[in-house]
């Protein structure tokens, strides 16, 4: 179940609202910039699928995105937990970052942790299968896709080399959730 749950950035042991209602969601993260919806999802698509049938699986919603925002470069992350990469992969998101332009994924598979500081406030934004969210360029952030991850996202992006991060040096996403081990 998805869930947004939003802490003072001062005080991450205890959470000032905490919803795990879409419509809620959608309205809360809207009021910040940040696109939150619900797509149709296929139960065909599992992590560790070429990059090739998942964008083919969901060829008219990736399209009607791109008409839509302009994207230039679409690509697939997926990520099984048998992946011999996954806890470098997991790190590398760990930390507080920007990009130049909007971070867009849709959960074709899986879940994972978004978290967003804007203003003085973090929004922890748990996004399952079929949840789309779009981070507004230069939103400090950071994301966890678990220690044993089995996902499967389509990534958008407006810049042509795709994931550019650029890291503020703050230490505060150690402050905040992690998706726990379910063994």
């Amino acid at each position: 179940m998805s869930t947004l749950t939003i802490f003072a950035d001062s005080d991450s042991s205890q959470s000032l609202v905490h919803s795990a209602e879409p419509i809620e969601i959608s309205r809360l993260l809207g009021a910040e910039g940040v696109r939150f919806e619900q797509w149709q999802t296929r139960d065909d698509i599992r992590a560790g699928d070429s990059q090739d049938a998942v964008l083919a699986a969901y060829a008219d919603d990736v399209e009607r995105l791109i008409r839509e925002q302009g994207y230039q470069t679409v690509d697939v992350i997926s990520i099984a937990s048998d992946n011999p990469q996954k806890d470098a992969l997991r790190q590398k998101f760990l930390d507080e970052h920007t990009h130049s332009e909007d971070e867009v994924r849709f959960f074709v598979e899986g879940q994972g942790l978004f978290a967003l500081h804007i203003g003085d406030k973090v929004f922890e934004i748990l996004c399952e299968k079929g949840d789309l969210l779009s981070v507004p360029a230069n939103t400090q952030h950071w994301f966890d896709l678990g220690p044993e991850p089995d996902l499967v996202a389509i990534r958008f992006f407006n810049n042509p080399d795709g994931w550019v991060a650029n890291y503020t040096g703050s230490k505060i996403a150690d402050a905040y959730s992690r998706i726990a081990a379910t063994h």
